[in-house]
């Protein structure tokens, strides 16, 4: 089923892959009442491999955002599985928390998360803008640069 925000995403040149499988013992999401509660995505590619690197060691916060901005294709690929395919039921974005794989003093996790926040709110106009936390992380899983995790609302 394609609807607006299929055909927004189209028009930015962007294909939602299949919603990412866990990888532990997990499920995706959750859906409780109107919301839909995504598990953390990790920075993965169009062709399908990890986005990995650390912040503030040898990784750009322009390349640093590219893979936030590729957690958020997954959060919607995840968001559409749990709507059956009809992406259109998401009413808006409530909330992300963003984990970037960083060293102790790199700072601006801020503004690598913005690469999901932007994209969500370029695809999903005002219903895109949500509340969010944006931190630090030691390590993340695979070694991938960025993680984020969500909260969806549902029509």
């Amino acid at each position: 089923m394609s609807g607006h925000i299929e055909e927004r995403l189209a028009n930015m040149g962007i294909e939602l892959p299949e919603a990412p499988a866990p990888a532990a013992n997990y499920v995706p999401y959750v859906q409780s009442g109107y919301q839909i509660f995504v598990s953390g995505q990790i920075s993965i590619d169009a062709d399908g491999q990890l986005i990995k690197g650390k912040l503030g060691d040898g990784m750009s916060v322009e390349a640093g955002a590219e893979a936030a901005k590729r957690c958020g294709v997954a959060l919607l690929a995840q968001v559409k599985a749990a709507c059956g395919g009809d992406l259109d039921q998401l009413k808006r974005v409530v909330k992300l928390t963003g984990f970037v794989n960083s060293t102790a003093d790199f700072t601006d996790q801020p503004k690598v998360i913005n690469g999901c926040s932007d994209f969500l709110v370029d695809v999903l106009g005002d219903a895109g803008h949500h509340s969010r936390s944006a931190v630090s992380a030691a390590a993340l899983p695979l070694g991938v640069a960025v993680e984020i995790e969500g909260i969806f609302e549902l029509v």
